[in-house]
């Protein structure tokens, strides 16, 4: 399968070298319900899979809790079709979320640290993508009772076997991060967390202060705030952030018109201006809008339509 070749980035200090711009999974079975998944579902996620590739992504983020497992299945089906694609890509899973009744009938919704559970549900992932090994492996919520020791421990075995070889952590404080690190021989790679044009803390709050000075990859989730960025209507009038919602939409669609680009695109582009090398991951099913997302890599908005951008989505001038 010939793919288009996109712009690349160091996943943190690491010899990994990613496109600037990675596919999520979690929506490739179309639900979080893995009996809704038909046939017409799984052929949708194959398609999306292979424009992903032919566009040029070539880091692929799963979580073991993606429609229960049933996404890393359906993404290792593809893997198995094309023997020669998984030499060519990234593919990163994450793992610490158990619903309620996982292991037994009355347990609760929880997030579990424990090296038993890490080293579990690696196994498990890999099993179901097909795959002998992830190349990355983070913690996907954190644990109020994580042992920093312990999961260094899991960490090393699976580095050990080679079925993990790095590692890095999703939706943690920069003191969470901090803790972890210390604890941990290997340098933890990525920190995934939800970054867009209406959810700027990690902007204020350190994460991405962090992630320069440590040489971490911030991975952003919900890189277009679930869909909400790409849509070119106004919104709800009765909403009562309407007014920095509009304003936001008119400096999108002002700087778009003058890149010859759409609302999504210029919103992804804003993320990838940041000097932390921040790599979005999309999440679309249709292919049209993965060439898109693939084509804004090439993208370097310039420091005034940047902060153009960024006093619309704060909704009042820079102090």
């Amino acid at each position: 399968m010939k793919a288009r070749i996109m712009k690349t980035i160091t996943l943190g200090r690491s010899p990994l070298i990613s496109s600037r711009i990675a596919y999520g999974a979690w929506r490739l079975a179309g639900t979080w319900d893995p009996s809704q998944v038909t046939p017409e579902r799984e052929a949708r996620s194959r398609e999306a899979v292979l424009a992903a590739v032919e566009a040029g992504f070539t880091l692929f983020d799963h979580a073991d809790i993606y429609c229960d497992g049933l996404a890393e299945t359906l993404f290792g089906r593809v893997l198995s079709e094309i023997p020669d694609l998984r030499p060519r890509i990234l593919i990163a899973s994450k793992c610490g979320i158990r619903k309620p009744g996982d292991s037994t009938p009355s347990s609760p919704y929880r997030y579990d640290f424990s090296a038993s559970h890490i080293l579990e549900s690696c196994e498990k992932s890999l099993q179901r993508l097909g795959t002998d090994h992830l190349d990355l492996y983070q913690l996907h919520r954190p644990d109020v009772l994580c042992d920093p020791a312990e999961v260094a421990d899991a960490f090393a075995r699976l580095k050990e076997s080679g079925k993990a070889l790095h590692f890095g952590v999703s939706n943690f404080r920069p003191s969470q991060v901090a803790m972890l690190q210390q604890a941990c021989p290997m340098p933890l790679l990525v920190n995934q967390v939800e970054i867009h044009l209406d959810h700027l803390a990690p902007f204020n709050d350190g994460t991405l202060d962090q992630c320069l000075e440590r040489g971490m990859t911030p991975l952003a989730w919900s890189p277009l705030g679930g869909g909400r960025l790409a849509n070119q209507s106004v919104g709800d009038l009765r909403d009562p952030d309407h007014a920095r919602k509009l304003k936001l939409h008119e400096v999108l669609g002002a700087v778009g018109r003058d890149r010859g680009l759409n609302h999504a695109q210029v919103a992804l582009a804003w993320l990838l201006r940041h000097p932390a090398g921040i790599v979005p991951i999309i999440g679309t099913l249709t292919p049209t809008r993965i060439q898109e997302a693939a084509a804004t890599a090439d993208v370097e908005l310039t420091r005034e339509e940047w902060y153009h951008i960024y006093e619309a989505a704060l909704g009042h001038r820079m102090a």
